[in-house]
């Protein structure tokens, strides 16, 4: 009696997680094969471009009374143009590598590989405007300069070697959130070889 108490409890048991393994791939089929709304992607996008930081360098700050926080007019559009940089002191420490200069909105840095501006990451012409998602998954992934081959590599501080491994569905999401962002006319300064720090 016993053996045929054990014998149907196991089955049911294997009935069970068979049902609840099959719902759950189900589940997961299910979504994946339908596709998110825009507002779905863009909130997503946004979410892993908060949480990734890239608002730190992407968008200027300004002070407040809890000193400096991002200024939400300029949200991604990258270092300022008509921002210049101040006169650095010590000039060859930098060149050596001694000390890596930012400037106060953190989106210009001066170090041994020379000095480079944030981008402007919006979807103005002078942006990222007229981008293809190919061309974001390269630059984001690859490291390459508007997401083309046989351009320059991103410079520092730009973490690209720390992305190489997201998914296209979280790029995408990126991709959507900074292609829904309000437009900012901003042509970044162009970066300046180490000769010329």
């Amino acid at each position: 009696m016993k053996t045929i108490f054990w014998g149907f409890l196991l089955a049911g048991g294997a009935i069970f997680l068979h049902n609840c393994t099959w719902t759950t791939n189900e589940a997961q089929a299910q979504a994946v094969s339908q596709p998110e709304s825009t507002a779905d992607l863009v909130k997503r996008g946004e979410y892993l471009i908060t949480t990734m930081g890239c608002n730190d360098c992407h968008t200027p700050k300004v002070m407040t009374d809890h000193g400096p926080d991002l200024d939400r007019s300029r949200l991604m559009s990258g270092h300022p143009a008509d921002v210049p940089l101040a006169p650095i002191a010590d000039k060859e420490a930098v060149r050596k590598g001694d000390w890596v200069l930012m400037h106060p909105m953190v989106t210009a840095f001066v170090g041994p590989w020379g000095t480079s501006y944030a981008a402007n990451l919006t979807p103005d012409a002078t942006g990222i405007g007229s981008w293809n998602f190919e061309q974001f998954k390269k630059a984001v992934t690859e490291g390459k300069y508007k997401g083309l081959d046989g351009g320059r590599m991103l410079l520092p501080p730009m973490p690209w070697f720390n992305l190489t491994k997201m998914t296209d569905a979280d790029l995408k999401a990126m991709f959507a959130y900074l292609q829904a962002l309000p437009p900012v006319k901003n042509v970044v300064p162009a970066p300046a070889p180490p000769t010329e720090i």
